[in-house]
């Protein structure tokens, strides 16, 4: 199984906010564009036509929300032909989801929820991952959770779980930082040593975020600038993956178009230098 597209650089979610920021003029301050697959795995009316305006511009991504590719319910295969069709119009360079469940007994929760780290849920993901791709005819891309409680049943660590999870179903990863930061925090594990873990090579996309904190609890809810600790991990993330296709993704409290491109010039300079920064040491390295 092979990835397909050589998307490069940093990109925003596309909202419809700024869909006519985007149709009236020319971005140079981004080099690609995230879509929410769902919204546009519709018939026809206004998503698609501004899609196909917009797609004329940018290349794009697309990201999904209901693969539900934990879950215990059979795959929804009108579900999988809609998606495939949208890839075969918007012609991706890779298409993402995420490692949770979504729904059951027919009922989509409209929520990202947690998994077990079992033996026996990593089988079957891995399972249910091979399916789709070989359906889609592409490699999956996916995203690692936050989460807020952990489930008694758990027998691997979630790094490890994800890991492994990489090698037996051959997809990649969308890495999203806030989730780990956030995690890291509802559950007291080191958010490095999870970055640490994560096989380098199959890391396809990074996401960038902000969240809220509730009690004693981080929420990921995707409606605030992303925060210094976020950014710090960021950089380690880098030092460890090296450069990744990075974005920001804001969901709720959007604000005007150039604000999110003021927010990802600044992840343009952690990238730089962070990647600046390690190159002595790979100098180092190569004349010792």
């Amino acid at each position: 199984m092979t990835s397909i597209g050589t998307i490069n650089g940093f990109g925003l979610g596309l909202r419809t906010e700024h869909y006519a920021a985007f149709e009236a003029e020319s971005q140079k301050r981004l080099e690609w564009l995230e879509i929410i697959s769902e919204n546009y795995m519709v018939p026809g009316g206004a998503p698609l036509w501004h899609l196909d305006r917009i797609r004329r511009d940018f290349s794009m991504v697309m990201h999904g929300v209901s693969l539900n590719i934990g879950g215990t319910a059979p795959l929804k295969m009108d579900y999988l032909r809609d998606l495939k069709a949208l890839a075969q119009r918007v012609q991706p360079g890779w298409i993402s989801d995420h490692l949770c469940w979504t729904g059951t007994n027919g009922v989509n929760m409209h929520d990202l929820l947690p998994l077990p780290y079992t033996p026996e849920a990593l089988r079957h993901v891995c399972e249910r991952i091979q399916r789709v791709q070989d359906f889609l005819g592409r490699r999956l891309v996916i995203e690692n959770p936050s989460t807020y409680v952990a489930f008694a049943a758990n027998q691997l660590p979630e790094w490890e779980f994800v890991a492994e999870m990489l090698q037996r179903a051959d997809c990649e990863l969308l890495v999203d930082v806030n989730n780990v930061y956030v995690s890291s925090i509802n559950h007291g594990f080191d958010a490095k040593k999870y970055i640490n873990a994560i096989p380098a090579e199959r890391v396809r996309q990074i996401h960038l975020a902000g969240h809220q904190t509730h009690d004693e609890y981080l929420i990921d809810t995707h409606d605030h600038p992303v925060c210094e600790e976020v950014w710090q991990l960021y950089a380690h993330t880098l030092k460890h993956c090296g450069s990744v296709p990075t974005m920001i993704e804001r969901d709720d409290n959007i604000p005007p178009l150039e604000e999110l491109l003021d927010e990802l010039d600044h992840a343009r300079q952690v990238h730089d230098k962070s990647l600046a920064d390690t190159l002595p040491i790979a100098a180092e390295e190569c004349t010792a």
